[in-house]
């Protein structure tokens, strides 16, 4: 009979093998983040060889987030069931395989087609490497250190994604930005096996199809809908897609609650701490995507910085953002989680507010310090927060406590480029109703007023003087945006971080797994 996975009362340290398990579960991590910065560098590139249509780019930079975040759930369900590290390397293998028929990609629809399968195996890797995490490291201490270890991989992923990107644009073509998956991937597939143990729970059952039907159906439906609102506004299409995914959100929970042997235990969110984190999670990412999304242009389109410019200047707050999140593990022993959490996010409230100050190049300095003290705010909630999720659920359960707080992280993202973003977009569209002179013909003036880029290239037809005129009100009014974005994330940054400190007082029940639960623990060969 396989031996159970401990709980805490008779959790073991881990070895050796288990840390360098962890730096096999950073690739995956690292490639994600990356892998979602270098394609918006690569974007004009591969337009300019493919030729796609506008509603082909579109879905070209946002089918992979579309199939991430619409099989996470049912990812993270299954790894439960079959094993989190079989699922791991099934993942990685398509990944690779993936990546590569996107490099090659000679039409936009062979590419939509390989981003689309990258999502999809995308959506296999962050609940897998979480859970496994969850089931490696049972000492609550060595676990918050692991999951810290891991989270610094999407910090080097965004950090380095510009640089790295921006090189591989400046020798190779642009299909090269697609070939970093293989070797990451190659390596996994030969690491994994040796360092990662198999996790599965044994009274699973069999996965639902229906079931998982729904849980894609339902986040794509709303997804969509989030990220056609913010391109397109209010229409009635929208509405239907919002409530086509509602619908089939509900009738989904009508089905979890009725079987014996569900999908995805609705139970896990009876516990405070994990429904209170699930939540915090979500609201932080929903009030950071709304400013943070608009940096890079800012940096580039007002200030005039270079893309490796722009890169290099947000590598200070990177680094002292990974430094200070390798401290959390040890101020825990020092300071209760929800103090923790709630001042991080009353900082990333300050960092910015901070952003509402910043003009011009002048004010440069001011950018990295407000981005560097919101990276340091943030990191308590992202890696506690996630500890906790995880820690909540019983280990047999881990796939998809992994995946609810990866939704989450998707949700907030898409509501925050929906809502924060299209009020950044009606600021910057006022303001230049009033602000644009006269002289500019319709479709230059509807491209100047829609966006900043459509400024900037109506502004290279026209002559210097009337030119200059009109970067000018594109890069105030996109200042105004930026300006009204960052006080809406404040405050639902203050106000989350009320909510955190109210909720997740005290320390969260230990989540060993119930009676009658058995989990199957396989050792590395």
């Amino acid at each position: 009979m396989p031996p159970a996975v401990p709980d805490e009362i008779t959790a073991t340290p881990a070895t050796r093998r288990e840390w360098l398990g962890l730096a096999v579960l950073m690739l995956p991590t690292v490639l994600l983040a990356l892998d979602m910065t270098v394609l918006h560098l690569a974007a004009p590139h591969l337009s300019a060889d493919l030729r796609p249509t506008s509603d082909q780019l579109l879905w070209i930079l946002d089918i992979y987030g579309f199939m991430i975040a619409g099989f996470l759930v049912t990812m993270g369900t299954l790894g439960d069931r079959i094993g989190r590290r079989k699922l791991l390397l099934a993942g990685a293998s398509a990944f690779g395989l993936a990546s590569v028929m996107a490099a090659f990609s000679e039409s936009a629809e062979t590419l939509i087609a390989a981003r689309a399968l990258l999502g999809v195996a995308g959506a296999t890797l962050m609940p897998s490497t979480l859970s496994l995490l969850r089931n490696m490291f049972q000492v609550e201490r060595e676990r918050t250190l692991a999951i810290t270890v891991w989270m610094t991989g999407f910090i080097v992923g965004n950090a380095i994604g510009p640089l790295v990107g921006g090189a591989l644009l400046e020798f190779f073509w642009w299909g090269s930005v697609f070939l970093l998956g293989v070797p990451v991937m190659l390596l996994l597939l030969l690491c994994g096996p040796w360092l990662l143990p198999e996790f599965r729970d044994e009274n699973a059952g069999r996965q639902d199809l229906p079931s998982a039907l729904l849980s894609v159906a339902m986040v794509l439906a709303v997804i969509y809908g989030l990220k056609d609102l913010a391109r397109n506004g209010v229409h009635a299409a929208l509405f239907l897609s919002m409530l086509l995914g509602l619908g089939l959100a509900a009738v989904f929970t009508r089905r979890q609650r009725r079987l014996s042997e569900p999908m995805f235990d609705l139970s896990l969110f009876r516990s405070r701490h994990f429904s209170t984190s699930v939540a915090a999670m979500m609201l932080t990412i929903l009030a950071l995507s709304g400013a943070w999304l608009m940096v890079f242009q800012y940096l580039q389109g007002v200030l005039g910085l270079s893309p490796l410019q722009a890169g290099l200047a947000m590598l200070p707050p990177a680094v002292v953002q990974t430094a200070a999140s390798l401290l959390i593990p040890a101020a825990t022993r020092y300071i209760p989680h929800s103090r923790l959490v709630s001042g991080g996010l009353v900082l990333a409230a300050v960092g910015l507010a901070a952003l509402m100050r910043v003009n011009d190049i002048d004010d440069l300095m001011l950018l990295v310090v407000g981005m560097t003290i919101m990276g340091m705010g943030v990191m308590p909630m992202m890696i506690l927060g996630t500890d906790m999720v995880v820690s909540a659920a019983p280990a047999t359960k881990a796939g998809a406590a992994s995946a609810t707080s990866e939704t989450a992280t998707e949700l907030g993202m898409a509501l925050g480029i929906a809502v924060i973003g299209s009020v950044g977009a009606a600021v910057y569209r006022r303001h230049m109703l009033d602000a644009m002179p006269a002289g500019l013909n319709d479709a230059q003036t509807l491209a100047a007023g829609d966006t900043l880029g459509g400024a900037i290239g109506a502004a290279a037809q026209l002559p210097p003087a009337l030119a200059a005129q009109v970067l000018e009100a594109a890069r105030a009014g996109f200042s105004a945006a930026l300006h009204t974005n960052s006080a809406i994330g404040a405050v639902i940054i203050a106000g989350t971080a009320l909510m955190t400190a109210l909720l997740l007082r005290g320390r969260p029940a230990n989540a060993a797994a119930p009676a009658g639960a058995a989990e199957t623990v396989e050792e590395q060969p």
